[in-house]
This record gives structure tokens, sequence and C-alpha cells, in this order.
């Protein structure tokens, strides 16, 4: 089951100068900072109420945020939803249609495990499915 929005991914080219910005924006510094070796990013998140912003910067031309930059600019990446059970939804999305990028989940930032759906099975929008790991 979707329980909620859980966060919005934005790629950046700068996560000092975003943090920066983004907390005087918002009137609050960052919460968590991280580098996800295996997705060649850092990130930085903001807590807003029950949602968060995640700023993703790239550390390598291998990463897909490096990638994302240069096709589309800086600006949004993806939107990440809340699931219960990562597996199940894994499956019953699959079964529905939708192509996974992912065939299992992988550990992502801020204690998650994620699974990533293709734009072209979701009108255009990179859509997260994540699990907090207990």
């Amino acid at each position: 089951m979707f329980l909620r929005l859980e966060h919005l991914g934005v790629a950046v080219k700068d996560l000092a100068a975003v943090k920066n910005l983004y907390g005087q924006l918002l009137g609050v510094g960052s919460y968590k900072e991280e580098e996800v070796a295996s997705e060649h990013v850092r990130t930085a998140f903001f807590q807003l109420g029950e949602f968060k912003v995640e700023f993703l910067e790239a550390t390598s031309p291998e990463s897909a945020i490096f990638r994302h930059i240069e096709k589309r600019g800086e600006g949004m990446h993806h939107v990440a939803f809340e699931v219960d059970d990562i597996l199940f939804e894994m499956q019953r999305l699959k079964e529905a249609g939708f192509q996974l990028l992912n065939e299992s989940p992988k550990p992502g930032a801020d204690n998650k495990l994620v699974c990533f759906l293709h734009p072209k099975s979701t009108n255009g929008v990179l859509v997260e499915l994540c699990q907090t790991i207990r």
C-alpha cells in the first residue's frame, strides 16, 4: 500500500550552494547529508513537516544525476512514495504493466530500500518507491 508522498528529488550541480540557498529560503538547514556510492550521488535532505525535499549532486559522470543534468539541466528529478512492502508493490506494479528500472530493491539514501519505475510507464515522471529499513 502506498502510504504517502515521501519526498521530491531535485538534481543539482552544486550541493553546497543549494544547501545554503534553500537553508535561507526555507529558514531551516538540511537535516541529513550522505553519499550513496552505488548511485554516484551525494544527497542533502530538508524536512518540511511530513514532507522532504532531496537534493542530489553527481559524484561521477557515471551517475544518472550527471546524465540528467547534461540532458535536461538542473531541476525536478523524481517523486518518491513511501510503501509498506516494497517487494509486494514491485510485483503488483510489474504485473500491472509498469516498467521497473531494477528487479530487486536496493539501498538508497535516508535509510530506505528503493526501486524506480521507468518514466515511459508513468507519463514521463521518474517514480521512486521507498521503504524504511527496519
